[in-house]
């Protein structure tokens, strides 16, 4: 049964450098940031992409070793803190699935596993060389804690993945990151932009730390439906906290001047306009 959301929501960006294909040595900063959440009173904490795992896979055995079923034995513990912490958690590992292999974030809570979006947009480089893009549909979650949107990484590079969860009721989207030097930009501008152009809550968790070539920057944020940055973290490791306003994202009608200067991000759209997007293209 879901309860009725709370209209805000004590929140976290968990900021880790993971440890290669060393589950257990990340479970336990999991675990660790888990309980420094705790007492901030966060009730949702998103961690990065891959985050139990680490990214930049040179081949496919690596990625068998540390792949599991969704869920697994990975959940289990993360769902073991959830629990005894009432906590909810967005994690991203690497999901094994019927012979197939996707980066994948999960949604936990006190219950088990509530929920999982396996990346739908692939680039060719790290794990992502060996996984299955998620087929989708693109759905929103209803919990307790509010009607939460997954995207993972390269998806919010495609700003209808954003605008989809919006249409569909999403009040925050969670998205675990693996960004690194040379793609700032989709942490200096996508979040603003994604949070503004929907009128919806943000978190975008991204790793630091070097792992083969990648240097992951940092820099993870929490914004809110006006695209203001609400805690942003810095290069290193942290755990940084905000409050969201979870009633916001509903009211897509902005009022500044009554009659004079109003907006409507569901109602002033022109789908008609937009058909191309939805075509497949010959290259």
């Amino acid at each position: 049964m879901v309860t009725k959301p709370s209209e805000r929501l004590k929140v976290g960006a968990a900021q880790i450098s993971s440890v290669f294909l060393d589950k257990k040595a990340n479970l336990g900063k999991v675990d660790r940031l888990l309980e420094e959440a705790a007492k901030s009173e966060a009730k949702l904490t998103v961690f990065p992409e891959c985050a139990l795992t680490g990214y930049a896979f040179s081949n496919l055995e690596e990625v068998r070793k540390v792949a599991e079923p969704v869920p697994g034995p990975s959940t289990d513990q993360i769902e073991a803190s959830c629990t005894r912490l009432g906590c909810w958690v967005v994690i991203g590992l690497v999901e094994a699935m019927e012979g197939s292999f996707y980066n994948t974030a999960v949604l936990i809570g006190p219950d088990g596993v509530a929920a999982k979006h396996q990346k739908a947009h692939l680039p060719y480089q790290g794990l992502d060389r060996f996984s299955k893009r998620g087929e989708g549909p693109l759905k929103v979650h209803e919990t307790p804690i509010g009607k939460l949107g997954l995207a993972v990484c390269y998806d919010m590079f495609f700003p209808e993945t954003s605008r989809v969860l919006a249409l569909m009721g999403s009040e925050l989207l969670a998205v675990p990151t693996n960004w690194a030097e040379g793609v700032e930009f989709y942490v200096d501008y996508l979040c603003q932009a994604r949070a503004v152009e929907n009128h919806i809550n943000l978190i975008a968790a991204n790793r630091c730390g070097e792992e083969r070539g990648f240097k992951f920057y940092g820099k993870s944020r929490i914004v809110d439906c006006g695209g203001k940055i609400l805690a942003e973290a810095g290069r290193d490791e942290e755990l940084i906290t905000a409050e969201l306003d979870m009633i916001e994202p509903h009211r897509k009608h902005i009022v500044r001047i009554l009659g004079q200067w109003e907006t409507d991000y569901v109602k002033d759209r022109r789908p008609e306009l937009y058909e191309m997007i939805c075509t497949k293209l010959k290259m």
